[in-house]
């Protein structure tokens, strides 16, 4: 059966995802008490892979451990730690085990993380992963061999940054995700709605794909200033710093900006992917801020659940 999230995209209807870390760690406690708060206000949790290539537990267990509690997980798949037989047996392992949502990522470089000694491996990068995919959902392998013990039904999404500098190098990108099987394309954290509106409508209108705004939650102004500085390719507008730092309750206003955030994105886009990095808790109360209510029968079919 398809999964919630797929229907939900196929609806067109109004999305709603959330990112969580897996712990670091065996023990995935705090990360569903996270997830379980989000029941029903999201149609997936979306778990990071070696995200800022910091360790973590696989986002393939962590989100085995999610569908055993009756949550729809997004796996992300990053190319950086896989070589071709791995990414394989990976994707059909999460097949086999009920998970049906992945996000294909390239994957942040090693230096970037808590284990530079670490050999990135990058046989793939997103593009060719996805095209890898969708070759898997028609019953053959990298090397075009059919799989005897049958095909896949992974519905496939891609990321994509409307703030890149490049604007011809955004388009291509996309486009070339889209032909390659994208299905859903999450955004990196957005602050330029402007430039938003202009890549929807010059770019992302046009290939009918459901594209979800990054809304990224700011817990003070130097949290702002710490991700401006130590996350490439991340601008704040000063505006939101002050905003922040001359409030009574940073955090509060916080919510507030991220409300407006959503609002923003209703108007534009298909959806939100909202980051609360340690304060995912509040993201219902900031979609209560913003209007969007709960979702209506988030639940999973009996064929993905976990006993």
């Amino acid at each position: 059966m398809m999964s919630r999230f797929r229907q939900a995209v196929e609806a067109k209807e109004f999305l709603v995802t959330a990112e969580v870390t897996p712990p670091k760690g065996g023990n995935p406690e705090r990360m569903l008490q996270v997830a379980q708060s989000l029941k029903g206000r999201v149609h997936a949790v979306n778990i990071t892979d070696g995200s800022r290539a910091v360790l973590r537990m696989s986002s393939l267990a962590a989100s085995v451990v999610l569908l055993r509690h009756e949550i729809e997980p997004v796996c992300q798949v990053a190319c950086r730690d896989r070589n071709l037989i791995g990414i394989q047996g990976d994707l059909m392992g999460a097949h086999a085990l009920g998970i049906r949502n992945i996000l294909a990522l390239t994957g942040d470089p090693v230096k970037s993380g808590d284990h530079p000694k670490a050999k990135a491996v990058f046989n793939l990068e997103s593009v060719r992963l996805l095209k890898l995919i969708r070759k898997l959902n028609e019953g053959l392998d990298y090397n075009d061999k059919s799989l005897p013990d049958g095909e896949l039904d992974l519905f496939a999404g891609a990321a994509v940054d409307p703030q890149s500098d490049s604007w011809s190098g955004l388009t291509r990108r996309f486009e070339q995700k889209v032909k390659a099987g994208a299905q859903f394309f999450q955004s990196q954290m957005l602050t330029d709605f402007d430039r938003l509106e202009t890549f929807m409508n010059e770019v992302a209108t046009p290939a009918n794909k459901p594209v979800l705004a990054g809304i990224f939650l700011f817990k003070s102004a130097k949290n702002a200033r710490f991700i401006q500085k130590y996350v490439p390719g991340v601008h704040i507008p000063e505006e939101i710093i002050e905003r922040l730092e001359k409030a009574e309750q940073p955090l509060q206003e916080g919510i507030k900006i991220a409300a407006e955030q959503v609002q923003k994105a209703r108007e534009l886009c298909h959806g939100v992917h909202m980051m609360a990095v340690k304060k995912e808790e509040v993201i219902p109360e900031i979609l209560d801020l913003a209007g969007v209510k709960p979702i209506d029968g988030v639940k999973l079919p009996e064929t993905a659940r976990l006993r």
